[in-house]
């Protein structure tokens, strides 16, 4: 049986519908009934017609009338909510409820558990129990439990950072419909497939049973993804991904760097029927490689977060080549192997001009972390002493063997190397060419593929010794090494015994070519660390196979929002790029000089609609909005049926027939009407004038306010900020305000607010002299606007150097108003004690100066100056960007993150709004507490 979807608010008022049968009895003897005197003459007057007739009881239609209208009074001041949940399948046993808690229902989660209490609410009507199985963190063991227990358990719940576990909930739920032959069952699906389980349809089968379960999925917007970033040589491109072939969709990507500061944005389009689009950002290389994260705007949750780390980045190779033939024969020159090779995830320098020593030094001077050397044999000592240099500080130098290599004497090698050189298959050998026999598990290359068809016909042969083995990273069939690695101070020297060309094998004309290079590059941005000069560099110990476990930094939630790691997190291998579990959120792991990003999605993975026909089951859609309000509708229809009243009653008194308008009180009896019924049955447009509402609600409650900017991202922020700074203020303080208000400094009426947050864009035009005037009188009347400029990160220290963007425009729209002389806040300023005690006054940054009115000289004698009026200075300039450190979600969760990020930086931003806002509304009561004995003595008096 279904419950009723129409709950109260205050449902004790409805007992007010009991007063309507005597309200009945009091209605009918209004007018009085006239009193009967015996007067015999009396009789003669009956004969005459009188002209106006008064009824001795009020019609019964126009009392049914006010009953209905008394009832609907009732009824809006109960708070009427309409709440429709859910049909769950009918059944006498208890309600087993499986509920996808992966990121893919982050984005509608609200909705979700909305549904699911629905649900819960049906369950607690019929008297059954509930079983709650989410897809997120799946118990080892579900019991029943009551429905008061199930909507505990719903509140608590949170969209993971990771794919759904199915597997393990449905193989739960199996369970309890073994045990339990009369259950019912409800998934409530994302409706997205991961692939990340094969045997899905089996298990769905499993499930299949003769009473049809009820699969609660669609009807809200499809979650988007990201996934494949590359950092080619043109743009940074990511993929977007959706799990239907719906209609067109468009969006935009935002990249931002470690601090959260934006980078740049890329539109995206979907068009019918695609699943997936590209958005490109057409950035210089230096700034993509700054970029930490790619998010989908709008879109909340960890699939639509991209982190990357170091490995994204495009790295600066230099290449010099020893040989002639580079320019005589360009395409069989090892130059035209290395291009194509690192072309692909490299910024490839090529020393084309000039002696090869000279190219050395000119990558030394340009700081290039990879150098490439192609058969270059004698180096100058000073040269080599800077290359020496270059590798013990962490660069990277990669040598190629040839001819020139294979005769010279040099140091800065791996391992000593024989003279001449080892030719296989000549006509003169009795040796055949080897083939590549092992990539050693103690180097980088230990996880590629092992290639059948490189062959070797020459190569360069290395002294035998008991390191050889260690710094072997791959090796040919008879054992003799094809590329050796070890480090050197914090860098590291790689060396392949054989040429960048085809001339001494086919390595070159390879994929595993290109893979091996891009491993080596990639060990220029290994971290280092040294203890006392013994080189311990990150990629040393990768390279010598000891991949270490990295621990957890800073971890993504299910709404794709940075946290601190929780106590479920593992460390990670050096080396781990998988897509994120419950054991490995998403997030950054490791120290912040060297950290490893861990996404939701690996780079192939794709979205797909999720196939329940196994199941058998009946569909039904997720409920979009929010129960809904009734009580507006009440009020609309009660004010109709008092329009209606008076009408009646002007009708039965007879005043409009007194004015002979009797065709013109019919017509408007029957517009009436149709106001009415239209008002009733179907919701008219407001005609009340947009001043009045204004005025309305911002003087129904205390209301903070915000300066619209026109720009939809920083206005939602100020609303957000505000927003989180009211409830902080109704928790800590007597102060219970409204919702904050967006307010057109051009057309709205300044005065209804105490304080204005006027958030301060580079970009935003000076308003006109009528709309500063109108500024100005707000402040000379007792307003206070707080000015942020959100660029405390631009702001030089100690005040020096050019103004920032936003404040130079700042400084434009003070040129125009009546300001007084402006000072940083002293350390004894009541601004500092209003509420809490404090120092300065951070938001989301920390290194801005905030200013106030300069406080008078100090008079001799006095401890403080007493001020004139209340004391509160009108303006308050920060660049700290208040707003965004107040700014919450629905669900009360940051939506910025701080820098740098201390972990009270966030109340401490709080604690300064409160005291801004206590401070405009309580001026300087607590400045004045210093002449309280004086003014105690003059009442003595």
């Amino acid at each position: 049986m279904m419950g009723l979807p129409l709950s109260f608010a205050s449902p004790l008022l409805l007992t007010a519908l009991l007063a309507l049968p005597a309200l009945w009895f009091l209605l009918r003897v209004v007018p009085p009934r006239p009193k009967e005197l015996n007067f015999p003459p009396t009789r003669l007057l009956f004969d005459i017609r009188p002209k106006e007739e008064t009824p001795a009881r009020t019609p019964w239609w126009l009392t049914l009338l006010r009953l209905l209208l008394a009832a609907l009074v009732i009824l809006a001041a109960a708070g009427p909510i309409w709440n429709p949940p859910a049909s769950a399948p009918s059944s006498s046993g208890p309600l087993v409820l499986v509920i996808d808690q992966g990121w893919p229902a982050a984005a509608t989660w609200a909705q979700r558990i909305s549904t699911a209490n629905g649900l819960v609410d049906e369950a607690a009507a019929n008297g059954r129990g509930v079983a709650l199985i989410p897809t997120g963190d799946v118990p080892k063991d579900a019991t029943l439990l009551l429905p008061a227990q199930a909507r505990d358990k719903l509140r608590s719940l949170t969209p993971v950072a990771w794919a759904p576990a199915r597997k393990e909930a449905f193989a739960l739920a199996a369970k309890i419909l073994g045990s339990q032959p009369d259950a019912g069952l409800v998934y409530v699906s994302d409706g997205v497939d991961l692939a990340t389980d094969p045997d899905l349809a089996q298990q769905l089968a499993a499930l299949k049973g003769a009473r049809p379960p009820l699969v609660v999925s669609g009807g809200v917007a499809t979650p988007l993804a990201l996934a494949a970033p590359d950092n080619a040589a043109g743009a940074l491109t990511v993929k977007v991904l959706r799990p239907d072939d719906g209609p067109a969709r468009v969006g935009r990507v935002e990249a931002r760097d470690m601090k959260g500061l934006a980078l740049g944005e890329a539109a995206f389009s979907f068009g019918p029927g695609v699943r997936e689009a590209l958005a490109t950002f057409n950035l210089p290389v230096d700034i993509r490689n700054e970029v930490s994260r790619l998010e989908i705007v709008g879109e909340r949750s960890a699939g639509a977060v991209q982190l990357l780390d170091k490995r994204w980045r495009r790295r600066t190779v230099g290449v010099v080549s020893g040989a002639s033939t580079d320019t005589g024969q360009p395409l069989l020159a090892p130059t035209y192997y290395l291009s194509r090779a690192l072309g692909p995830f490299a910024d490839l320098r090529l020393g084309e001009t000039g002696a090869p020593v000279e190219n050395i030094n000119r990558f030394l001077e340009q700081r290039v972390p990879v150098i490439v050397l192609t058969d270059v044999g004698t180096i100058p000592p000073a040269t080599r002493t800077r290359l020496a240099r270059f590798v013990e500080n962490g660069g990277v130098l990669v040598r190629f063997a040839g001819p020139r290599l294979a005769n010279a004497q040099d140091d800065l090698l791996p391992v000593r190397l024989r003279r001449g050189g080892r030719t296989l298959g000549g006509s003169l050998s009795w040796e055949t060419p080897q083939a590549l026999g092992s990539l050693t598990a103690e180097g980088p290359f230990h996880d590629l593929k092992l290639p059948n068809d490189v062959s070797v016909n020459r190569q360069v042969l290395a002294e035998p010794d008991g390191n050889l083995g260690e710094h072997t990273w791959a090796a040919l069939t008879d054992g003799t090494p094809l590329v050796t690695g070890a480090p050197r101070g914090r860098g590291m020297v790689v060396l392949f015994h054989v040429t960048a060309d085809t001339s001494w094998s086919n390595l070159p004309l390879s994929g595993t070519f290109v893979d091996m290079l891009r491993r080596v590059i990639a060990l220029s941005d290994a971290a280092a660390a040294t203890d006392e000069g013994r080189a311990d560099t990150a990629a040393a110990r990768v390279a010598q196979g000891a991949v270490a476990s990295i621990p957890p930094t800073r971890l993504l939630d299910g709404y794709g929002a940075f946290g601190p790691p929780g106590p479920t997190a593992k460390p990670v291998p050096a080396n781990f790029n998988e897509r994120a579990s419950a054991e490995h959120p998403p997030g950054f792991y490791g120290p912040p000089d060297a950290l490893l990003a861990v996404n939701a999605l690996k780079p192939d993975d794709t979205l797909a609609p999720l196939d329940l026909s196994p199941l058998g089951a009946t569909a039904a859609p997720v409920r979009e909005a929010a129960p809904r309000d009734l009580r507006g509708l009440a009020l609309l229809a009660a004010m109709a049926l008092l329009l209606l009243d008076a009408l009646a009653v002007l009708v039965l008194s007879g005043a409009l027939r007194r004015f002979g308008r009797r065709a013109t009180t019919a017509a408007l009896l029957l517009g009436a009407l149709a106001l009415g019924a239209g008002g009733i049955l179907a919701p008219s447009p407001a005609r009340a004038d947009a001043a009045s509402d204004f005025a309305v609600k911002a003087t129904s409650q205390t209301r903070l306010a915000y300066v619209t900017t026109g720009d939809a991202q920083v206005d939602e922020i100020s609303r957000a900020g505000l927003e989180g700074l009211t409830t902080f203020l109704a928790q800590r303080t007597a102060l219970q305000a409204g919702e904050p208000m967006g307010v057109d400094i051009g057309k709205d009426d300044l005065s209804f607010f105490p304080i204005l947050y006027w958030p301060v864009l580079p970009n935003s035009p000076v308003p006109p002299p009528a709309t500063l005037a109108r500024i100005d009188a707000f402040m000379k009347q007792g307003g206070t606007v707080v000015f942020d400029t959100r660029d405390a990160l631009e702001t030089p220290q100690g005040g020096s150097g050019p103004l920032s963007p936003a404040a130079a425009r700042l400084r434009e729209i003070l040129s125009g108003l009546d300001v007084p002389e402006l000072s940083p806040i002293p350390r004894d300023h009541v601004l500092t004690k209003t509420f809490y005690l404090l120092r300065d006054f951070p938001g989301r940054f920390t290194g801005g100066t905030t200013w106030v009115e300069a406080l008078p000289a100090v008079q001799d004698g006095d401890e403080r100056p007493a001020r004139a009026g209340d004391g509160v200075s009108p303006v308050i300039i920060t660049s700290n960007d208040l707003a965004g450190a107040w700014a919450v979600g629905p669900n009360g969760e940051p939506l910025l993150p701080l820098t740098p990020g201390e972990p009270r930086q966030r109340e401490m931003a709080f604690r300064a709004g409160a005291n801004m806002v206590m401070y405009v509304l309580t001026g300087n009561y607590k400045a004045d507490q210093v002449h309280v004995p004086a003014l105690l003595e003059r009442l003595g008096q």
